[in-house]
């Protein structure tokens, strides 16, 4: 694929290359010739070509992401059998007795 895009872009090399040698042509006009029948075509091309590598290699990260995710899950998860059930019959945070009344403005 990559030998088509060089042999592609010397040919518009050469284009370019004549436009601005040519004795009614202007360096301006072999710039305009190089991006519009050169680079911009074959960025696209290149763009459009890189589709599915791109897609394999989003799947392979995620995967590993995933993977190192779940092997990290599995190094910081606590055994079922050493976890205590709560064995009181009262609220996990009860009301405390000592604190301190909130200050509010005299009217």
């Amino acid at each position: 694929m990559y030998l088509v895009v060089i042999g592609w872009l010397y040919v518009v090399l050469m284009m370019a290359v004549a436009e601005a040698s040519n004795t009614t042509g202007t360096v301006l006009g072999a710039i305009v010739t190089f991006f519009l029948y050169g680079l911009l075509p074959v960025a696209l091309v290149v763009y459009l070509m890189r589709t599915p590598q791109r897609r394999k290699e989003i799947k392979a990260r995620e995967a590993a992401e995933d993977q190192a995710r779940r092997a990290a899950a599995s190094e910081t998860a606590v055994p079922p059998h050493s976890v205590q059930p709560d064995a009181g019959g009262h609220a996990a945070c009860a009301a405390q007795l000592d604190s301190v009344a909130t200050v509010r403005k005299e009217p």
